[in-house]
């Protein structure tokens, strides 16, 4: 059975969601995944501790944390409202943002593990021969790692579209606005459509394979040897 014109709404709203929120946190991403790789410094632990967090925490209680920052009320959420003219919680926005946070530390576990299979001597080299950090970085270091960092992309992405728990508390379910296939296979589900459920989550164990596989493909082969 085909999917109806709401389904098929909903899945381009989850998957141009899902990838706006991986683009989102890719440059900080990186950017946090190469000290945490490569040096020593005060604080690390508790940067990586922080980072983990929304693996480990429950997703309802990252996702109130998520409205009590971004609601009217809170600093950001006030700024972002009077001065932008910009409302977070219960838009689409709401849902990047949840999105981008539980996908967060796949993201940078993975790219540390790229950073960290790069063979520091060739970047050495580099050095020596007149590169700045920035050279070496863009042109040595960046391609090297750059299975992991796919690998990353690839897994933040699948965690995206597989996000309820922090979703439903700081989006919420507005049909047309916020409804992703999670929701929707919750809504379907409450609402005993169990052909709609089944045929839905059979599209998202197809999209989470297909990331999962290629995202540890690329892992075993970006690891150190």
């Amino acid at each position: 059975m085909g999917f109806t014109p709401t389904e098929w709404q909903i899945t381009r709203f989850t998957l141009a969601a899902c990838a706006l929120s991986t683009l989102s946190i890719l440059p900080i991403g990186l950017a946090l995944a190469w000290p945490l790789a490569r040096h020593r410094w005060p604080g690390k632990l508790f940067v990586e501790t922080l980072v983990t967090l929304p693996l480990v925490l429950p997703p309802v209680a990252t996702g109130l944390l998520l409205l009590k920052f971004f609601s009217r009320r809170s600093v950001v959420g006030h700024f972002l409202y009077e001065r932008l003219n910009v409302d977070v919680v219960f838009t689409w926005r709401a849902v990047v943002v949840a999105a981008a946070v539980m996908s967060f530390p796949l993201l940078v576990r993975s790219a540390r593990v790229g950073f960290q299979g790069v063979n520091q001597r060739l970047e050495q080299i580099a050095r020596t021969l007149g590169a700045s950090n920035a050279r070496v970085f863009f042109t040595i270091t960046l391609p090297l790692a750059a299975r992991g960092i796919i690998a990353g992309i690839v897994l933040a992405f699948a965690r995206a579209v597989g996000e309820f728990g922090a979703t439903i508390v700081v989006a919420g379910n507005i049909p047309g606005r916020t409804t992703t296939l999670s929701l929707e296979i919750f809504s379907a589900v409450q609402l005993g459509h169990d052909t709609t459920a089944y045929r839905l989550l059979l599209l998202c164990v197809i999209i989470a394979f297909i990331a999962v596989w290629s995202s540890e493909i690329l892992m075993k082969t970006s690891a150190p040897r």
